[in-house]
């Protein structure tokens, strides 16, 4: 099964105005228009039978609409979405949540730092870390056109937390460090993070085909799980990019595409579908 693990679609009433956001926000034009519709067709074109949709809250009032949304999604669409949901460390009632979600069938957490307005070593997440490793996978945002002591989510701030729980299972977006690839490559290559996973998205469109065969050559390739960022960048022209920056054989590109169906499959068993409450 080939699967697009970084995706994100939003509610018809507010697609349009996050779509926007992300144009000013990232200063670039996206290449889809947010809807979960237009999103299922590009993947289609592409030749990935399933995605994985984030859902992160802006803020702690947001927590219960997003993961309602997430559930909703993945009720919606069983044979092609995988939802994760969302968690802010000002939720004062997370423990509530987690439980929540996991009987809907939630098995992922998504954590954008940079957009939620927390640091990635706010002391307040480490409970939830420590309640959450054994349920959940963590997909986290992590890096950003900034230092790494000005940015809320860089590279050094994830291995710090990786030593801390070494079976927190967490996917690191942008391969580690989206504008930071040399602090990935020092803080995250070549570790014993048993636990850790990489995404492609949002890298090939800045990297040069030396930086993307050097990320693709120091991380386990099994551990590198195809990601597109869409609405940002589109499943058929990221598929195109990624493989022709890393000189990649059409099956190496579908080994990568293909990579995660283990890891969902377990996150996903963990969690046994409920009532949408």
């Amino acid at each position: 099964m080939y699967i697009d693990i970084h995706t994100h679609a939003f509610h018809p009433k507010i697609a349009h105005k996050a779509v926007d956001h992300l144009n000013s926000f990232y200063s670039l034009t996206c290449s889809g228009d947010g809807t979960i519709s237009h999103l299922l067709e590009r993947e289609r074109k592409a030749g990935l039978d399933k995605c994985v949709v984030l859902c992160a809250a802006t803020a702690p009032a947001q927590v219960i609409p997003a993961n309602n949304y997430a559930i909703s999604l993945q009720r919606e669409h069983p044979e092609s979405v995988v939802a994760f949901g969302t968690l802010h460390p000002g939720f004062e009632n997370w423990e509530a949540e987690l439980a929540r979600i996991k009987a809907a069938g939630i098995g992922g957490i998504k954590l954008h730092p940079d957009f939620q307005s927390f640091w990635l070593d706010d002391p307040r997440l480490l409970p939830i870390f420590e309640a959450a490793q054994n349920d959940f996978v963590f997909e986290i945002h992590i890096g950003d056109k900034t230092t790494p002591s000005k940015n809320p989510s860089c590279p050094y701030k994830l291995a710090a937390i990786l030593r801390r729980f070494p079976r927190l299972r967490v996917i690191a977006a942008h391969f580690g460090g989206y504008r930071m690839w040399a602090h990935s490559l020092k803080a995250l290559a070549g570790k014993k993070f048993e636990n850790l996973w990489f995404d492609t998205s949002s890298t090939s469109p800045f990297a040069t085909p030396l930086l993307i065969k050097k990320l693709l050559g120091a991380f386990p390739h099994e551990r590198i799980l195809f990601g597109t960022d869409w609405p940002l960048y589109d499943p058929v022209e990221e598929r195109a990019r990624l493989q022709r920056l890393g000189g990649l054989s059409d099956a190496k590109i579908e080994e990568l595409m293909s990579n995660a169906g283990a890891l969902l499959t377990e996150a996903v068993g963990h969690a046994q579908p409920g009532p949408l409450h």
